[in-house]
C-alpha cells in the first residue's frame, strides 16, 4: 500500500512509433498474409487436414472460430441466419453440419483471420481448385458482435470487431486440424539435450509422429484454450491472446517488452510464426543461435530435418526482403515485409477504440477506485485513457517467488543469462527478452481494458478472474 495517487510519478516514455495510413491499414490486418498461404498449405497443409477431418462449420465454431455474415451473399446468409436460431442439429441446420459449407465460407472471406488467395491466377477464388488460404493478424485479434450467433465457450457469428483478443480460440486445436503439425516444431514444447521446459512433463522430439504432436496440441493442460505459444524457443509457453485495440498506450508489445516498435513484432510475426520455415533458412539458424545458444541451432537442424522428412520444399514462402543481420529486433530472422505496409497496420491498430466497460453499480465503483489508488497506482493509471509506464517490470517484484537458476548458454553474450524458474510464469522470458536491445529482462505492463470480457488474466493465463487474482488465498507468493 501507498500513498493515493493517480498512477506513477515518474513515467517512462515509450520510443516514437511512426505511422502510416490506418485505412490502408485495416486491409493489411483484416487480409494480408504476404504469401504465408505457402506455409500453410505446402507445409503445414492445413486445407489438407480440415478437408479429411471433413470439418464443418459448427466445429470450426466449437474451435473459437469467428464468422463475418456481412462477408456473405444475401441468399447464403438468410439461409444460415435461419440455422442458427434452430438447436444446430444435422436435422435442423444441415449446411452448418456440413463440410461443403466449410468450403462456402472460406471461399467468401467469411471466417474471420483465414484468408483465400486466387494462387491459381484464374481471377476466381475456390479453396478446392487450387487456391490457397492464408492468415492474417485478424485470427487472433478479431471477434464479432455476436449480433447472429454466439457459441458458449467458442466463437460467434457477425459483425467483425477488430481489436479484442478472442479469448475461447483453441490455436493448439486448430493447428492440429494440418495435416502436418509437425511442421510448427519450433514453436512447440521440445526437449532439448535432454531437458524441456513447459507445462507437459515430457517434451517432443524430432522423431515425434503427427499423433503426439496433435495430442500435445489438443490437450488444454499443455496448450490453454485463448493462449498462443509465439515464441521460436522450444518452451512449453503458450500465452493469452492480447487485444490490439488502443495500442497507442500500448509500448512495449510483447509480455517481455521485446519490441520498441508495435512495427517489428508485426514483422516478426509475418515472417516467423505464420511461415515457421525461416528458421530452417541460415538466417533462422543465426538467430536460434544468438537467442538460445546450441539449443537454438539444435533446434534449427531438427525442424530441417522434418521439413525433408515430411517433403516440405521451396522455403521459405513469405513474401519479404532478405536483409540479413538476423537477430537485430528490425528483422529478427533476417526478413523484412513491406515497410509501408507494417505503418499501416500500426496505424490502424492505434485508431481502434478500446470496448466500453461493463454498467456496475456506481458507489462499489468509488470504493474500487479508492482502493486502487491506494494499492495500485504504484504500476498502473487510474485513468486508462493514458498510456502505460513503458518501464520493464521485474520479475522478483511481481512474482515473490521467482527463484531462477541457469538453464542455457546463448550464442550473443550480450543478451541475459538464460535463467529458468521453477513454476511456467517466467517461462515466456526464458529465451525470449528485451535483452537483444539493451533492456533489461521483465515484464511490460498490460492495458487495464476490456477486463468485463476478460476470462483470462496474467500473461500466462493461469487466473481466470478479477476475483481469483485479488484473492489472499493465492498467497503471498503468487503472481
Amino acid at each position: 500500500m501507498h500513498s493515493a495517487s493517480d498512477g506513477p510519478s515518474e513515467l517512462q516514455q515509450p520510443k516514437p512509433q511512426p505511422l502510416g495510413n490506418a485505412v490502408l491499414g485495416k486491409e493489411v490486418f483484416r487480409f494480408e498474409t504476404f504469401g504465408n498461404e505457402g506455409f500453410w498449405f505446402n507445409a503445414m497443409r492445413m486445407q489438407q487436414g480440415m478437408d479429411e477431418a471433413k470439418v464443418t462449420p459448427k466445429q470450426m465454431l466449437a474451435m473459437g472460430l469467428h464468422f463475418d455474415m456481412e462477408a456473405l451473399d444475401a441468399g447464403l446468409r438468410k439461409t444460415l441466419e435461419a440455422e442458427f436460431k434452430t438447436d444446430l442439429s444435422m436435422q435442423n441446420a444441415p449446411l452448418l453440419n456440413d463440410p461443403k459449407t466449410t468450403v462456402m465460407l472460406i471461399n467468401s472471406n467469411a471466417v474471420i483471420g483465414m484468408v483465400p488467395k486466387d494462387s491459381n491466377k484464374d481471377k476466381m477464388i475456390n479453396i478446392m481448385q487450387g487456391d490457397m488460404v492464408g492468415v492474417s493478424c485478424a485470427l487472433c485479434h478479431t471477434i464479432t458482435d455476436a449480433s447472429v450467433f454466439n457459441m458458449p465457450g467458442g466463437g460467434s457469428v457477425g459483425r467483425r470487431i477488430d481489436g479484442p483478443a478472442p479469448l475461447t480460440l483453441n490455436i493448439g486445436k486448430l493447428l492440429a486440424t494440418a495435416k502436418n503439425s509437425r511442421a510448427y516444431y519450433a514453436n512447440l514444447q521440445l526437449t532439448i539435450g535432454g531437458k524441456t521446459i513447459g507445462r507437459a512433463s515430457n517434451g517432443l522430439e524430432p522423431t515425434s509422429s503427427e499423433a503426439e504432436v496433435d495430442a500435445y496440441l489438443t490437450n488444454p493442460a499443455f496448450y490453454p484454450v485463448g493462449t498462443f505459444d509465439e515464441t521460436h524457443d522450444g518452451i512449453g509457453n503458450p500465452v493469452k491472446n492480447v487485444p490490439l485495440f488502443r495500442q497507442d498506450l500500448a509500448a512495449p508489445f510483447g509480455t517481455s517488452g521485446q519490441n520498441a516498435l508495435l512495427e517489428n513484432i508485426s514483422n516478426s510475426s509475418y515472417t516467423a510464426n505464420l511461415d515457421m520455415t525461416t528458421l530452417a533458412t541460415p538466417e533462422g539458424r543465426q538467430f536460434l543461435f544468438l537467442r538460445a545458444g546450441d539449443a537454438g541451432v539444435k533446434i534449427h537442424e531438427n525442424y530441417k530435418k522434418i521439413l525433408q522428412e515430411t517433403g516440405v520444399t521451396g522455403y521459405p514462402f513469405v513474401q519479404a526482403k532478405l536483409v540479413g543481420d538476423a537477430g537485430n529486433p528490425d528483422h529478427a530472422v533476417g526478413r523484412r515485409v513491406d515497410d509501408q505496409k507494417l505503418k499501416d497496420m500500426t496505424a490502424y491498430l492505434f485508431s481502434l477504440p478500446a470496448p466500453a466497460g461493463a454498467k456496475v453499480n456506481t458507489e462499489m465503483a468509488a470504493r474500487g477506485r479508492a482502493l486502487f489508488r491506494t494499492n495500485c497506482t504504484g504500476c498502473h493509471n487510474v485513468d486508462q485513457s493514458k498510456p502505460v509506464d513503458a518501464k520493464l517490470l521485474n520479475l522478483k517484484s511481481i512474482w515473490p517467488a521467482y527463484n531462477p537458476a541457469t538453464a542455457g548458454v546463448r550464442g550473443d553474450p550480450k543478451q541475459s543469462a538464460i535463467l529458468n524458474s521453477p513454476g511456467d510464469f517466467d517461462d515466456k522470458m526464458v529465451i525470449v527478452d528485451a535483452s537483444d536491445h539493451g533492456k533489461p529482462r521483465g515484464n511490460a505492463l498490460p492495458l487495464l481494458l476490456d477486463l468485463n470480457r476478460t476470462n483470462l488474466l496474467l500473461h500466462n493465463g493461469s487466473v481466470h478472474s478479477l476475483e481469483e487474482l485479488l484473492n489472499p488465498n493465492r498467497g503471498k507468493k503468487s503472481p
